[in-house]
């Protein structure tokens, strides 16, 4: 692989990337987040931008060094568990804050956990370092689950009257 073959991939696995988060767009914290109770732990929302910026850019990367070492044809299995756990992904957004369905939101993002684990070990199988950078996305959905719960939680009798 060239140089420019790598970087042209690079920038695909980017691009990818990051569209998962256009999937949630429309559906941005409204007025009925904004009524909610949540945790006193809860960040501020300002956190969230460069954080998720942050992270996508590790997926990325990460999917990118496993796609190097032999692309789809030799790395299937780990690539496809990639995309499937950025498809979790991409539903948590509009699932939480466009349908206001904090519940299947939570059962959403009990299974990106389970998806992004199985990606990192996919990953670090190929490449360790690609697993290791996943390690930061996995303890921030596993933050994002507790968060979920609590929500979920603190509003039940909000959401279910």
């Amino acid at each position: 692989m060239t140089q420019t073959e790598s970087a042209l991939g690079l920038a695909a696995w980017l691009a990818f990337t990051f569209l998962a988060p256009l999937a949630g767009f429309r559906a941005r914290p409204d007025g009925w987040y904004r009524a909610l109770s949540k945790p006193s732990w809860n960040p501020p929302p300002w956190l969230f931008g460069p954080v998720w910026t942050l992270l996508y850019t590790l997926m990325a990367v990460a999917a990118w060094m496993v796609w190097r070492q032999g692309g789809w044809a030799r790395e299937a299995l780990p690539l496809a568990l990639y995309v499937a756990q950025l498809a979790l992904n991409a539903a948590w957004t509009p699932i939480f804050f466009g349908a206001h369905r904090i519940g299947l939101a939570l059962a959403d993002v009990a299974l990106l956990w389970l998806a992004i684990l199985a990606t990192l070990v996919a990953f670090a199988m190929t490449t360790p370092v690609a697993g290791l950078l996943l390690v930061p996305y996995l303890a921030w959905v596993t933050f994002a689950s507790a968060l979920n719960f609590q929500l979920w939680r603190l509003n039940q009798n909000t959401i279910f009257p």
